[in-house]
């Protein structure tokens, strides 16, 4: 009961999670592996997903004039999300404190961000602080939130992690330059190596089914900032959040990709504040380590 107890999806959906097991089971190994790590990928980050369908919804259906505005709206459904998530077990408290955490960081930098005018929030709202709707701190949350899943339900583990102190360091100038950069040399450059000076000998080993598999921080880290920069470019062209010149949309500017990259840092140490890195358990990677 072990795994299931690390991939549980709570007991209103139990029933189908041994279903879906059941099924994957009559499947070649390799194949029923590589679905089985995409449903956990999917439930992972769930929250994020359903804040992206929720923004692309409200941009289709919703009208000026209705009594809600779309802000608002979008902030209230991504609460609901939250207390139903946490009254139907699908959510550990560990992951909602991870959520909470984020959402203050992210809110700080958002206000300073919009003053800076380094994007814009163009709809109304009666929930914001300092011209940002609060529930943009929702999207920084949902970051933290399918870090601090994925890790639970990979039973994820570490080699050559570095001491907690060292990362605390890189995460304060990372997050400290968003700022700086206004008024000082933007560093990014240095941080960039900091990461792989730091990280660069750092394993996960993730397990899907039962066999531990292994990839490098550093690469997962920026994988994960591809699919934001993606998701980013989904916020855009919604207009849920607008960059200076995007009044007829285009891309995000690929700059965006490292500045995500970095960010990742942030929320992966906000994260080990509450979800401590384990080193691995099995014989046969305490031999990888050294």
């Amino acid at each position: 009961m072990q795994n299931g107890q690390q991939h549980q999806t709570g007991p209103t959906l139990e029933p189908l999670r041994r279903l879906i097991r059941r099924r994957l089971a009559a499947l070649p190994p390799g194949l029923s592996e590589f679905i089985l790590f995409g449903l956990k990928q999917a439930w992972a980050c769930l929250f994020g997903g359903l804040m992206l369908g929720l923004i692309i919804l409200t941009k289709l259906v919703w009208q000026p004039d209705w009594p809600l505005h779309r802000y608002d709206a979008l902030f209230l459904m991504a609460l609901a999300i939250q207390v139903t998530f946490l009254c139907l077990k699908m959510e550990t408290l560990e992951e909602a404190k991870v959520i909470l955490i984020y959402h203050v960081v992210g809110t700080v930098m958002e206000i300073f961000k919009v003053h800076m005018g380094s994007w814009t929030y163009p709809e109304e709202a009666l929930i914001r602080i300092g011209g940002v709707p609060l529930f943009s701190g929702f999207m920084y949350a949902s970051v933290g939130s399918y870090m601090a899943r994925a890790i639970r339900i990979f039973d994820m583990r570490f080699t050559h992690y570095p001491p907690f102190w060292t990362t605390a360091v890189l995460a304060i100038a990372i997050y400290a330059n968003f700022y700086a950069h206004h008024y000082l040399p933007d560093i990014r450059i240095l941080l960039f190596a900091a990461t792989v000076l730091l990280f660069g000998r750092v394993r996960i080993y993730y397990t899907v089914e039962t066999k531990p598999r292994w990839m490098p921080l550093v690469l997962a880290a920026f994988l994960t900032s591809i699919f934001l920069w993606i998701a980013e470019n989904i916020g855009t062209a919604t207009g849920v959040w607008l960059y200076p010149g995007q009044h007829v949309w285009h891309m995000v500017s690929l700059s965006k990709l490292g500045s995500w990259y970095l960010l990742l840092y942030v929320s992966f140490v906000l994260v080990t504040i509450v979800c401590r890195p384990q080193p691995p358990e099995t014989p046969q990677i305490r031999l990888s380590q050294t």
